[in-house]
């Protein structure tokens, strides 16, 4: 598990470098534990992806009242004064999210948030926890 994650590291490293003004990048299960980080504490990456939870549960709310739609969160963006927060499904049960200053280029984050989801997605998958340890 520590050299997947030293794996990940260098990975999201590569998206904060090659994107001026991206701040911090999480990898987060469905249930809000990050997974990694980069350029945050570990303190604010943990609060960052317990609201990524809800975020996307909110979302898959709101995608389900779309006809013929499974209500499976793909995308979310939110503008607020001072930047971008970016959340993208990357993976079963996994999530990438980047949080950007405000003149950042929305276009090239979202092309290299899903270049890296493409590239990784696999390993971003989180199994399903269970109540309880199995036999």
């Amino acid at each position: 598990m520590i050299q997947q994650r030293t794996n990940m590291d260098w990975m999201l490293t590569e998206l904060v470098d090659g994107v001026p003004q991206v701040r911090h990048v999480i990898v987060l299960s469905a249930d809000g534990l990050r997974m990694a980080q980069h350029g945050t504490d570990l303190d604010t990456a943990d609060r960052l992806a317990a609201a990524c939870a809800g975020l996307q549960s909110l979302a898959a709310a709101v995608g389900h009242e779309f006809p013929g739609g499974d209500g499976r969160m793909r995308l979310v963006v939110i503008e607020v004064s001072g930047g971008f927060f970016y959340l993208m499904a990357a993976g079963s049960r996994a999530y990438l999210a980047v949080l950007a200053d405000e003149g950042v280029d929305a276009g090239l984050v979202g092309q290299r948030m899903r270049d890296l989801v493409a590239r990784i997605g696999d390993h971003l998958t989180t199994p399903a926890r269970t109540d309880g340890p199995t036999a």
